[in-house]
């Protein structure tokens, strides 16, 4: 059975200033807004490199059969942020998310274990790097509309690339990993008082087919030549944090839901659940970093 793993790389580049037609007290707005974001985004970065959180993922891959159905794969990583503000001089700073393995499906991880097919990557890009100064022109940015759960004080902002950057389809033995950078859009909401993330929400504007290579087509099944992600959605959940010693409140993850839906692979869908846990400031020498 094949199995599969989709990637969208969200923090891509940044966000654009608004879209032509908008009027100058909207811009004004739209402008004050991203930079308020930015800076608490810095400091969330800042802080966060001291901080240490429990995170644990539960893979529920369903397949065309009842079999598959039962191979939930569930992880707990000990994960932290890394940031260097003083990026290389012309190049906007990334912040990363580091995990380190703990169990795999309640026992320890074996020496040299391999990741499974769709594992969370031990180092990826922090999804709210592309909210910082230097990252935000590679993106369009407009006001959204609030919905129905929209809460009061909260301002929508909605995104897309504004290049569609390439396509990568990578085949390691029976596992393929899908990065589309240039086939999103998403959706952010924010306090319109402090800046804060509270949620962010992106998915695939539209299907995406790819054919199978010789190798790793199932022999003797000539439909076998094409596969296509059809679905994609990822939508992340932040909650404040309260600290002590010193006192001081961050947002911080508390979940991610991920599902993606496939044709022409042994999985139908895959459904990623993240939630974090236990934050807390990791010692150095003795003494806690502020």
């Amino acid at each position: 059975m094949r199995s599969t793993k989709w990637v969208i790389a969200v923090a891509i580049a940044g966000i654009s200033v608004p879209v032509a037609g908008q009027s100058r007290e909207r811009s004004h707005d739209l402008s004050q807004l991203l930079t308020r974001i930015g800076t608490r985004i810095e400091r969330y970065f800042s802080r966060a490199q001291s901080i240490v959180c429990d995170e644990r993922v539960i893979i529920r891959p369903q397949g065309y059969s009842s079999a598959s159905d039962s191979l939930v794969r569930t992880l707990v990583y000990e994960l932290r942020v890394a940031w260097d503000a003083a990026a290389v001089a012309g190049e906007a700073s990334e912040a990363t998310v580091l995990r380190e393995i703990r169990t795999i499906n309640g026992r320890r991880p074996r020496l040299n274990e391999d990741p499974g097919c769709m594992d969370p990557r031990s180092v990826s890009p922090e999804p709210l790097s592309m909210l910082l100064s230097g990252r935000r022109e590679g993106f369009q940015f407009s006001l959204g509309r609030a919905g129905r759960d929209s809460k009061p004080g909260t301002v929508i902002l909605d995104y897309r690339p504004r290049e569609r950057a390439a396509d990568s389809v990578k085949w390691t033995e029976d596992c393929v990993s899908v990065d589309l950078p240039g086939r999103t859009v998403g959706r952010i909401w924010a306090s319109a008082e402090t800046g804060d993330v509270l949620r962010l929400d992106e998915r695939l504007t539209g299907p995406y087919e790819f054919p199978i290579p010789r190798e790793h087509q199932i022999p003797f099944n000539r439909q076998n030549t094409s596969m296509a992600l059809e679905n994609a959605t990822t939508s992340i959940r932040y909650k404040a944090v309260a600290f002590q010693d010193p006192e001081e409140t961050l947002m911080l993850p508390a979940s991610i839901d991920s599902l993606a839906i496939w044709r022409g692979a042994g999985t139908r869908r895959n459904i990623i659940t993240q939630d974090f846990s236990n934050c807390r400031r990791f010692l150095t020498d003795g003494r806690i970093l502020k």
